[in-house]
């Protein structure tokens, strides 16, 4: 029981350093495309925090606990999901619970075998989580299931580290998926401006 509480704490403590993260080096005000096409009053970028050390080693233990029981590996698609993959990975294998991570190209790879998912070889219809840092639209982490699926996998899961709350989570309901964020974009925003305030 002690150990439970522990962990509960510990990943509390790990949400918000991961937040305040997001705020200090990723959210920024100004006008932006996002990759979606869509004009924005802000952005994220990801990359700043998911290659950052502490921020890695946050996110690898915060995707593992809500990842469920029976998954055999977290994929996502290239660049945006590469270090989030790893760091999930490299936490399972501390924590005895060993997860290996796919990475999925945008193209398939122009040599050897042309694959599309790049990884150790997992069993037909094995249980993939696909792993996203940002979802706008929902649309880039799409690509990923969609690939993973013609691998011949099972994916019935996307987790993003942040929602921007413009129709992703409603994108994959209509198409079947669970979906789940870390954070919603308003925490990052209110949470940005409390930092700012000091």
């Amino acid at each position: 029981m002690t150990s439970e509480i522990k962990s509960s704490s510990d990943l509390t403590s790990l949400r918000q350093q991961l937040l305040d993260l997001f705020c200090q080096l990723a959210y920024q005000s100004g006008d932006f495309v996002l990759s979606s096409g869509q004009k924005s009053s802000y952005y994220i970028n990801g990359k700043q925090v998911t290659l950052h050390p502490e921020g890695a080693l946050a996110i690898g233990r915060l995707l593992l606990a809500m990842l469920p029981e029976d998954t055999q590996a977290v994929a996502g698609l290239t660049l945006g999901a590469d270090p989030i993959v790893s760091a999930v990975s490299v936490v399972s294998a501390l924590e005895n619970r060993p997860i290996p991570a796919l990475i999925v190209r945008k193209e398939a790879k122009g040599h050897g075998t042309k694959a599309y998912v790049e990884g150790p070889n997992l069993p037909d219809g094995a249980k993939v989580v696909v792993l996203e840092d940002v979802v706008t639209t929902g649309q880039s982490a799409m690509k990923a299931v969609e690939r993973l699926r013609q691998a011949g996998y099972t994916v019935e899961e996307v987790i993003s580290l942040v929602d921007r709350k413009q129709g992703g989570a409603e994108f994959y309901q209509s198409v079947g998926l669970k979906f789940s964020a870390v954070f919603g974009i308003e925490e990052i925003q209110s949470r940005a401006q409390e930092l700012v305030g000091r």
